[in-house]
């Protein structure tokens, strides 16, 4: 499950993720209608858990990730229908990355995952689950934020797709054909930039 995105990437990500996290760390501290407020306004998905990891909230960006609504005393984990792992490999839900941070007790990070729809689409994304503590230590719940990479991941296949056609092209000894491959290169790379300035 470890990241697939480059590492220029991944800091901005983090750091944009780290400050809307703090956010959410502190209205779920907060808690009570400022909390609902606070976290509907947050642009990304945004759910809490408690101890046992049973859904206790989630925010309106949830619904529009997940292609479902969650139900709040009855999901365990996660707000996803179907996880994978980065690679594709089936994660079950009690082994998801918001269910290692309540087990270990620590913060995860560093991982990509893929949420599928009950529609089918799927979406790759980072989450960020970070366990709670009151006063005492004791463990309270958790919060948990996705930031949604499908674009990025979609323009990296793009970018990889124009390699492969400029590779092809140097090795066919046809001018047309390789005429051809470079031209296909050089749409695969305009799609790219496309789904980049977008995001």
């Amino acid at each position: 499950m470890r990241l697939h995105v480059g590492w220029s990437v991944v800091l901005g990500v983090n750091f944009m993720a780290d400050t809307l996290l703090r956010a959410a760390v502190t209205a779920v501290r907060q808690g009570g209608e400022e909390l609902h407020q606070a976290l509907d306004t947050l642009p990304v998905p945004i759910y809490v858990t408690g101890a046992d990891g049973i859904l206790t909230y989630y925010n309106r960006a949830c619904t529009a990730f997940a292609g479902r609504v969650p139900r709040v005393g009855m999901d365990s984990w996660c707000v996803t229908w179907r996880l994978f792992t980065g690679d594709g490999e089936p994660l079950p839900h009690d082994q998801c990355p918001m269910a290692v941070a309540i087990q270990e007790r620590r913060p995860v990070r560093g991982i990509e995952a893929i949420a599928e729809r009950p529609d089918g689409t799927r979406v790759n994304f980072i989450p960020y689950p970070t366990p709670l503590f009151d006063e005492d230590g004791a463990l309270v719940g958790a919060v948990n934020m996705f930031i949604d990479i499908t674009p990025m991941k979609q323009a990296q296949a793009l970018r990889l797709q124009a390699i492969r056609c400029r590779r092809l092209a140097l090795g066919v000894g046809d001018a047309q054909t390789s005429d051809t491959l470079n031209s296909m290169a050089d749409e695969y790379e305009e799609k790219a930039r496309v789904i980049e300035s977008a995001n």
